[in-house]
């Protein structure tokens, strides 16, 4: 079958699908697909066999039949191999009009880029538009040039209406195919391209970020300053590590701070809020973890802050799995009221939410307030009606 096809190179820059006629190439010479962007056109190489392609496109079977991710590669295989275009001697004559008409070589030539004949069907199809034609009604011959097949050999004009202005769905089937080859000239390539940079510089100015807000946890530093404008001499510790990070590591310094989009900068305190969070619940999970069944004790104790709220804090004491005593900061829990009742139901809620049990309360430390205390109504007595083993033993704050 090769002597009836010429493979056609789809390297043409030309901006109209009424081209030139390209030199043939023989099968061997033919540019093949490959899935990678190349940066010449010479790089596209994989083997069009390996696609089992159909070449005549009364039998072909419609693009959108094959599978989502391939149909790309599909298509640039059909587009590199060429329009189907058999050198008969004779083409079959139909009786049109009471004549008989046949197909005319000669329109290979006029319409090179795109025209394909059908022998099984003695029609006409159009390259483009099987590949990517939209489903838009009667525009550009409907489905004639792709699924019934033109026969009309009386009216040669048809193919130019087929073709089209600008605006045409034909001429627009052509770019996405001349898109489709030019990967790396194409729009959507460089805006993918664009998109992928954009994805690194944001990964290495988030990973900055967080290793500057991990020292300044692990030191237990403060992050704000009191002045954090640009012209500043101190900007608080964190604005001032992330810049010495960026001072001692080009490709940090390249998008963070001044060389970051404004509105993607990672340094606003509602970010560094947001990235504590998630290192407490990280750090929560590990404590939580390293309990685990075993049994533990709590060290309560609350103040007021500069908002007047009453906030516990509250302490784990446990051994670990080497044997260790382990003493962890678990939060702060605000408290409704003063009361033992309150301060219960919060421990309680802070139980049910790392799935601790009271059963496995060992210990209470507080100090010497009647409502920690206390006899009848103090906290330590509320846990020890739930388990009597959790006994009490005095905190010796606020002693000296």
């Amino acid at each position: 079958m090769k002597k009836y096809f010429s493979f056609v190179p789809k390297f043409d820059s030309s901006p109209s699908p009424m081209g030139i006629v390209p030199p043939l190439v023989t099968e061997e010479d033919q540019p093949l697909v490959t899935d990678n962007v190349p940066k010449h056109k010479e790089d596209y190489r994989i083997n069009l066999d390996e696609f089992k392609l159909e070449s005549d496109p009364g039998l072909r079977n419609k693009i959108r039949s094959y599978p989502c991710n391939l149909q790309d590669s599909y298509r640039r295989a059909y587009w590199l191999k060429g329009p189907c275009q058999p050198i008969l001697t004779k083409f079959p004559c139909s009786q049109i009009g009471g004549q008989g008409r046949r197909f005319n070589r000669a329109w290979y030539t006029e319409y090179s880029e795109w025209l394909e004949y059908s022998e099984s069907k003695n029609a006409a199809y159009c390259l483009c538009c099987y590949l990517f034609k939209p489903d838009i009604g009667d525009q550009a011959g409907g489905e004639t040039f792709v699924g019934k097949g033109f026969t009309n050999w009386k009216k040669k004009e048809k193919l130019d209406e087929h073709v089209g202005g600008v605006n045409s769905a034909h001429y627009q089937a052509w770019k996405k195919c001349q898109g489709l080859v030019h990967q790396p000239q194409h729009i959507d390539t460089a805006y993918n391209k664009h998109s992928e940079q954009s994805k690194v510089d944001y990964r290495i100015r988030l990973c900055a970020t967080i290793d500057c807000i991990r020292f300044l946890l692990k030191q237990g530093l403060a992050f704000r300053g009191h002045d954090e404008s640009e012209d500043s001499d101190n900007r608080g510790n964190f604005l001032e590590l992330l810049e010495f990070l960026s001072n001692h590591n080009n490709e940090v310094e390249a998008v963070v701070l001044k060389n970051a989009p404004e509105n993607l900068k990672l340094v606003s305190p509602s970010i560094q809020k947001d990235i504590v969070n998630a290192a407490a619940i990280e750090i929560l999970n590990v404590i939580i973890n390293d309990i685990g069944d075993e049994c533990f004790s709590i060290l309560v104790d609350e103040s007021r802050d500069t908002s007047i709220k009453e906030q516990m804090a509250v302490v784990v004491r446990y051994v670990n799995a080497e044997g260790y005593v382990i003493e962890s900061f678990l939060r702060l829990e605000y408290v409704t009221s003063t009361t033992a009742i309150s301060r219960k139901e919060a421990i309680e809620t802070l139980f049910s939410r790392h799935k601790l049990s009271i059963s496995k309360l060992r210990e209470q430390g507080y100090d010497g307030a009647s409502n920690m205390r206390g006899e009848f109504k103090g906290l330590k007595t509320l846990i020890l009606k739930e388990n009597p083993t959790s006994y009490y033993v005095h905190c010796f704050a606020h002693q000296l």
